[in-house]
């Protein structure tokens, strides 16, 4: 099965991948790891779930806008990559911006965590980190960075 075809069977679809916004590559790959740069919630280049966690952004919310990361993550993957090459995820930094009193990062986090899962079964058991930031750019919600081990031809 395909990772579009696993996608499919759970009621998702690759976004089309995000240009850079500065000067820097989208996948940066290092022997046989694959390093994504950081990806927001945006679906086919419209902004998504732009505010605080606690906010504007409920929790519930910030599970989608995380779920929506980790698929432009795979979309990048995929492009730049070739899904067949993959050997696993290995990590993923998570980033949100929130109110003051909110403390669910966790839950919201485990929007990227449960899609890595789910799409890539085995391959996507990770480690990950938690990062509670000031201010993340166009005001979005959350963002992920990954990295994967891929096979070398």
């Amino acid at each position: 099965m395909t990772l579009k075809d696993k996608l499919n069977q759970l009621g998702y679809k690759l976004p089309n991948v995000s240009t850079p916004g500065g000067s820097y590559v989208s996948v940066n790959i290092r022997e046989n790891i694959a390093y994504i740069a950081i990806q927001f919630p945006i679906l086919n280049e419209e902004y998504k779930f732009q505010g605080r966690l606690g906010n504007e952004i409920s929790t519930d919310d910030g599970y989608k806008a995380m779920e929506l990361c980790a698929l432009n993550v795979l979309a990048q993957v995929d492009k730049k990559v070739g899904v067949e090459k993959l050997v696993g995820l290995n990590h993923f930094d998570a980033y949100f911006q929130s109110g003051e009193n909110w403390d669910e990062s966790p839950k919201v986090v485990n929007g990227a965590s449960d899609l890595f899962v789910k799409v890539l079964e085995e391959k996507g058991q990770h480690s990950r980190a938690i990062f509670g930031v000031e201010k993340l750019p166009q005001n979005f919600s959350v963002g992920l960075t990954s990295s994967f081990t891929i096979k070398i031809n």
